[in-house]
């Protein structure tokens, strides 16, 4: 029990990538016990054998599951009745409770038992959240939908959460983690300085006076995808892609005609450089510096890992120029496209598929034959799921971005096609389908995939920003609105922790 508490606050305080290998090798002990004697006794340590623990449980199944392993959920039924209720004794065990909660959002569809528990758990919980501040603030941040670097403030004041024991290994971790968040968020701010230099000097800001101008915003995106330190020169390279995808987001939804747009997705599909002059001169700049960003980070991947991949940029590109034009036509021309319709086409021109493949190529793991006629076909679940969560997300939204642009949403097409239901039922419906295409990412994660670890993490950790950056969502059990992501940034890179 004591090492799964050791890689739990590990892993909370962002510490884990100095003992990748250690925790590895723990949990793959961990998982080969479980896997052979989960219905009665599991090997906790060389020297020791647990009981049925709901807390030591709950606690293994989850950093099992983060790891990657298929950890059995059969291991729950030890603490459910005949009913499907948990036992009385179970019911009792706050710390249990908490952990049972965390491990729920685990589950996969086929999981229904595990979900009801942890709906289960949520509701006995409700009359500890007055009383104990970690309960209140696990049920509203449960692990697998938060972000540790946006999380580590809180952990650190909670180190115990609801154990009266004091391990002699937290005070250690904590001045280690205080340290290395506040030596991480210089290096995070000189990666928002430099890219907002390269945005400077590309002068598309002065060129698109009607698009967004954020850089400090698209840094978020791969300074939370991509935690590990060592990652910082993608990281970089990561926000150019993104600083392009709303850029053009806003050329298709705010200035350009449908002739001009029509006209910009065939010179982009056919990545024709010898046509661009037949664009206006603000999508003659756009596309050229598209242009030069794309075979700069091509020839980066080359020069690392030793595959051309330009012509795979080049065809996300094209993929997501396609989609906008799909939504220019739609709402350029006043037709309502059904609701599955719009989301299908959404999933793509989300940006996620164009951003996650620079960042598969840019990791430069798992770059076989295989992985690359994935991401160069129809995007695999494991993309596709985040981008749906992302689509779905962004249509709840109520905040304005101040655009003039015409843009759809799920949300009113739904209405449109169920207008029976209210503006709260069918968001109800949208957060459920938020929820579905979570259990997915997690089958997902969970299942034999030819895509590396650390790719599959980024994409978890880039469902888990969708919120944040949409700021005006509310929290996982639906009662406090998010906090603003001005909130975060100024939290991760402007607020030292004090030692």
């Amino acid at each position: 029990m004591k090492i799964l508490r050791m890689i739990d606050a590990l892993q909370r305080l962002g510490l884990d990538h100095h003992f990748e290998g250690e925790i590895e090798a723990v949990l793959n002990r961990q998982y080969d016990s479980a896997m052979t004697k989960y219905s009665s006794t599991i090997v906790v340590d060389d020297d020791s054998t647990a009981s049925h623990d709901l807390v030591e449980t709950s606690l293994r199944f989850r950093l099992l599951r983060q790891q990657g392993c298929r950890a059995p959920s059969d291991v729950f039924q030890n603490f459910i009745n005949k009913d499907g209720k948990l036992q009385s004794k179970s019911e009792q065990d706050i710390m249990g409770l908490i952990e049972l909660y965390e491990a729920s959002y685990w589950a996969t569809k086929e999981e229904t038992t595990l979900v009801e528990a942890g709906e289960l758990c949520a509701h006995l919980l409700d009359s500890a959240r007055s009383s104990s501040t970690f309960a209140d603030y696990t049920v509203r941040h449960p692990s697998h939908r938060s972000l540790p670097k946006c999380h580590i403030r809180n952990y650190l004041s909670n180190f115990h959460g609801g154990s009266t024991t004091k391990h002699y290994y937290e005070d250690t971790l904590a001045d280690l983690a205080r340290l290395e968040f506040n030596m991480n968020q210089s290096v995070c701010l000189q990666e928002v300085v430099h890219v907002s230099k390269w945005w400077k000097e590309l002068g598309l800001a002065e060129e698109l006076e009607f698009a967004r101008n954020e850089p400090m915003k698209w840094c978020m995106w791969p300074l939370t995808t991509l935690i590990d330190s060592k990652f910082s020169e993608e990281r970089v390279e990561l926000a150019k892609p993104i600083s392009f995808v709303y850029l053009v987001d806003d050329i298709f939804d705010v200035y350009g005609s449908l002739d001009e747009l029509t006209l910009f997705t065939e010179i982009v599909d056919r990545w024709d450089v010898a046509s661009a002059d037949q664009l206006p001169d603000y999508m003659r700049k756009c596309f050229m510096a598209l242009h030069h960003v794309t075979n700069e980070i091509g020839y980066k991947v080359y020069k690392r890992h030793g595959c051309n991949q330009i012509h795979s940029l080049r065809q996300a590109w094209a993929k997501l120029f396609k989609a906008f034009l799909v939504e220019a036509k739609w709402f350029k021309g006043g037709k309502s496209p059904s609701a599955e319709a719009y989301l299908k086409n959404g999933i793509v021109s989300s940006g996620v598929q164009v951003v996650l493949v620079h960042l598969f190529f840019l990791l430069g793991q798992g770059l076989t034959q295989r992985n690359e006629d994935l991401v160069n076909g129809d995007d695999p679940p494991v993309i596709s799921s985040v981008a749906k969560i992302l689509r779905l997300w962004d249509d709840l939204s109520s905040t304005d971005e101040e655009q003039d642009g015409e843009d759809g949403s799920y949300v009113n097409f739904y209405l449109m096609e169920n207008p029976q239901c209210s503006i709260d039922e069918a968001k109800v419906h949208v957060m459920d389908m938020i929820e579905e295409t979570w259990k997915q990412l997690n089958h997902e994660f969970l299942s034999i995939t030819p895509f590396p670890l650390v790719f599959n993490r980024a994409a978890h950790n880039s469902a888990k920003m969708v919120p944040l950056m949409y700021g005006c969502g509310v929290d996982v059990d639906q009662t406090r609105r998010l906090p603003k992501l001005e909130d975060h940034i100024k939290s991760m890179l402007f607020e030292s922790i004090p030692m």
